[in-house]
């Protein structure tokens, strides 16, 4: 780590160890970051342009409530933009400002106004969106983390018991959720959309009372078919229900003609075997409802052979919905 014992030097150090370099403002920092200086409608476009294009620290910089209209901070003839983690943007004004491929990790854009700004391959893992102004926002390959701040920090509160502050978080995760949907919506980027429609759920499931009826019908819904957004989720219910079945038949027996097709430990293993793939061969004529005849349920098979005959036409639709809702968006 640099020596920054320097008099009239501002005291920030950044996350790699070297010290801001800028003029101190008497408070110990620089005008950069500062956070007690006031720079509320303060037109800053330019100087914060010139400021990042020679290689100041931009991390952690102060800019609450900042007129930044327009401002310019593509990193040109670098594949890297600019790094402002740390940084913070509350209600700053961003309307028009290009923002290509910046870093904006554990900051905020609380409640800036970012109208028509271009935020296209932002890194904004663990930034504060929290009322963001997304107004034909460009939205195109922004990576949000998997889990917002505010996600992280409603799971922790559940965790220590913080019941209302875990709420709190949870609903404003959903708020920042479906604003980003909203605004991917109307930019047509559908991978995005489909992403926080189910994140927005989830968190909304979240609020519910525990062990509810509501909240276990939303998280059946969620691992069925990922509301709507998953339909791998119904494939691999589909697969998992034909083997469960297949089992059962097994076990239980079905009749093949004359012969039954059961588990049997005088039998071969080679015997059992083919006999467990030919009541795979039934579940899966059972479950498409094909139901060809040659094999028939005795017993406590059909009981089951009756559900999974409901429960696989009712799956076979819902596939087909979820399969061309994402295809045809």
């Amino acid at each position: 780590m640099q020596d920054n014992n320097k008099f009239g030097t501002c005291k920030y150090c950044a996350p790699d160890g070297s010290f801001c370099q800028e003029v101190d403002m008497g408070n110990g920092f620089c005008f950069w970051h500062d956070p007690t200086f006031d720079k509320k409608g303060m037109e800053l476009t330019d100087k914060l342009e010139r400021y990042a294009s020679s290689g100041g620290i931009t991390q952690g910089l102060q800019l609450k409530y900042a007129n930044l209209e327009g401002v310019n901070l593509v990193r040109r003839g670098s594949h890297l933009g600019y790094d402002f983690s740390g940084s913070d943007f509350y209600r700053a004004n961003l309307r028009d400002a290009h923002l290509f491929n910046i870093r904006l990790e554990k900051g905020s854009l609380m409640k800036a106004d970012l109208t028509e700004a271009n935020l296209h391959c932002a890194k904004l893992l663990n930034t504060n969106l929290l009322g963001a102004k997304l107004v034909q926002t460009k939205l195109d390959n922004i990576q949000l983390g998997t889990k917002l701040i505010q996600e992280k920090t409603a799971l922790e509160a559940m965790k220590q018991g913080k019941t209302d502050v875990a709420m709190d978080n949870f609903e404003q995760a959903e708020e920042i959720y479906r604003d980003v949907r909203k605004a991917s919506e109307n930019q047509g980027l559908f991978d995005l959309t489909g992403y926080c429609i189910h994140k927005e759920l989830t968190m909304r499931r979240m609020q519910m009372p525990k062990f509810s009826r509501e909240r276990l019908v939303s998280k059946l819904v969620d691992l069925f078919c990922g509301y709507g957004e998953r339909p791998a989720n119904v494939i691999a219910f589909s697969m998992m229900l034909i083997f469960t079945c297949a089992c059962l038949y097994f076990m239980l027996g079905v009749n093949f003609g004359d012969e039954r097709i059961q588990f049997s430990p005088q039998q071969v293993w080679t015997q059992n075997v083919y006999e467990f793939f030919s009541a795979l061969y039934y579940s899966v004529v059972t479950f498409t409802t094909l139901g060809y005849g040659d094999i028939t349920p005795t017993g406590p098979s059909r009981v089951i052979a009756a559900c999974e005959a409901f429960t696989g036409s009712f799956t076979m639709a819902l596939f087909v919905v979820v399969f061309v809702k994402k295809m045809t968006r």
